[in-house]
């Protein structure tokens, strides 16, 4: 196995890895703090068509949190769609709206590079 190789692998693993750990952030911030998002998101029917996901358990919780995420990093379409309520996404917490927006951010870049390094690999038949 070639040096390029290993380095390639390395970094995918570390991809992969990360992801891992970013959806067990998720999962914590889904099950600690779900209560105050739902409390502040209530007059969205977004949000409100979202919450019976939480009923479903960690992947319901994972997929509640990933679109609540997705309505805060990115409110204006939803907003103009009137299925997000401007008072509602004002009335959040900023620590919990930043904490959002950063890990919607951080898997759209980890779903990114796993694309690219997935490309990568399948260009030069590494993979």
């Amino acid at each position: 196995m070639t040096p390029g190789k290993l380095i390639f692998g390395a970094f995918g693993g570390a991809v992969l890895l990360t992801i891992f750990i970013w959806m067990g952030l998720a999962l914590y911030l889904s099950y600690t703090k779900i209560d105050v998002m739902l409390k502040h998101l209530k007059n969205s029917t977004a949000v409100m068509a979202l919450s019976h996901y939480r009923r479903l358990g960690a992947w319901g919780h994972l997929h509640l949190i990933a679109g609540i995420a997705a309505l805060v990093a990115f409110p204006d379409r939803y907003i103009k769609n009137g299925t997000l309520s401007a008072d509602d996404i004002n009335s959040l917490p900023a620590s919990l709206k930043r904490k959002l927006v950063i890990w919607r951010w951080g898997v759209l870049i980890l779903c990114g590079l796993l694309l690219l390094l997935g490309g990568v690999g399948a260009a030069t038949d590494w993979i």
